[in-house]
């Protein structure tokens, strides 16, 4: 099965790095966070990859081209400006019709059962599943009364809601619902479907953690290991 990896994003909120390459191309560990996440869909026998490039994407290119893992890797360039929705959108040409493909996010880590995620996918017949993941808490909690706490808990990734990890499986159909460049994949077409009642989630209640701020690198530098 194809896997399809946005990469080209500007990173903005992790700047320290992303002003000279993109966010998939911060090494943890020596390699690029993107390297984990390939390794992991490869572990699950799943090597076919499809990288949705923009900003710096220069960058990913140098990198591939000078590491020859045992993969199948396509680069293409989608636009530095063009959304998430967008982006897909412009790789559907690689994609056959009533295929069924995953898809994810360049800056994401997760010891995902892969496989699980893709029966789970074919057993309700949706036309998009994403993984919904508990994001790590990052504050306590307390409630007030005026000025006095009356509740108070050290922070628990339990108080906190489901979100969407990505790791998508999604059907090729679901790329007509996706109008343009400006299309963001995480507004329009996803509501759509959910209002179709099309959209599934694979609930994951191990490891997960993105790289969106410095402190998340930081977090993913210590806790790599749990995703292997």
């Amino acid at each position: 099965m194809k896997v399809i990896i946005l990469a080209g994003g500007y990173g903005t909120r992790i700047s320290e790095y992303t002003k000279k390459i993109p966010k998939p191309m911060i090494k943890i560990k020596g390699k690029p966070i993107i390297y984990y996440i390939m390794k992991h869909y490869a572990k699950y026998g799943h090597k076919d990859f499809y990288i949705a490039l923009g900003y710096k994407g220069e960058v990913i290119k140098k990198y591939f081209k000078k590491k020859h893992p045992n993969w199948n890797i396509k680069l293409i360039d989608t636009g530095k400006k063009t959304m998430t929705g967008g982006r897909l959108k412009r790789l559907s040409k690689y994609i056959a019709e009533n295929e069924t493909f995953m898809m994810t996010y360049g800056d994401g880590v997760s010891n995902i059962n892969i496989k699980n995620l893709i029966s789970f996918h074919k057993k309700l017949k949706a036309l998009v599943t994403l993984t919904a993941v508990r994001p790590p808490a990052r504050f306590g909690a307390i409630k007030l009364i005026k000025n006095t706490v009356t509740y108070f808990k050290e922070k628990s990734r339990l108080d906190e809601g489901w979100i969407n990890g990505g790791f998508f499986v999604m059907h090729k159909n679901f790329l007509k619902l996706i109008k343009n460049d400006k299309t963001y994949l995480e507004k329009e077409p996803l509501s759509i479907v959910s209002k179709k009642k099309s959209l599934t989630a694979y609930k994951h209640k191990g490891y997960w953690q993105c790289m969106d701020t410095l402190r998340d690198k930081e977090i993913i530098e210590k806790e790599i290991h749990k995703i292997s």
